[in-house]
């Protein structure tokens, strides 16, 4: 079998290898910054099979709302992001009364949003690109993280407050298509 072609990240906090499979199919490796190439080899080599078998379901079930954005695609979409995003968390707050101490939008390039236990969000300016319903449950998703910083069942009974569709959502915003559930 020929070597994966991979991109190797070094990481002084990682403790262990990582492997994480890119919207566009690529191969992303996360190590701690001592481990020997050799020692990274042979953890792709012995995962070969399992690498094959998510990029052949990435092939055959692209990700729809997967793109790299540019930084002047972040300069052309941003405040038109962080518009929506402010108006958004004003209405859907109305429910939660939770406290939002900045709103922040980012070329995030493997999240949508983020939320801190500060009160922090941010969100991708590419929620500005997405259909207004996908960018509701994001946003909405990040202000209930406010209440829950985890993806708990007391999280997601704060997001049905508003969002009772959310695994549809959900589902919509990683496969393209509504889901039944």
């Amino acid at each position: 079998m020929p070597p994966l072609a991979y991109t190797l990240k070094l990481s002084p906090r990682a403790r262990h290898l990582r492997l994480r499979l890119r919207a566009d199919g690529s191969l992303l490796v996360t190590a701690p910054k001592r481990v020997p190439k050799l020692v990274i080899d042979k953890f792709i080599h012995d995962h070969a099979g399992w690498i094959a078998a998510k990029q052949d379901k990435l092939k055959r079930n692209p990700r729809p709302y997967s793109w790299v954005g540019t930084t002047a695609e972040l300069k052309k979409f941003k405040s038109s992001a962080m518009r929506l995003a402010k108006d958004r968390l004003v209405h859907f707050n109305q429910v939660y009364g939770f406290r939002v101490v900045s709103v922040g939008i980012r070329n995030q390039k493997s999240r949508w949003g983020s939320c801190s236990s500060a009160g922090r969000l941010n969100f991708s300016y590419k929620i500005a690109l997405l259909p207004p319903h996908l960018a509701d449950y994001i946003i909405v998703h990040e202000l209930c993280h406010l209440g829950e910083m985890n993806h708990s069942k007391r999280f997601w009974a704060l997001v049905a407050k508003t969002m009772p569709e959310y695994r549809q959502l959900k589902h919509e915003l990683h496969y393209g298509s509504p889901h039944r559930v």
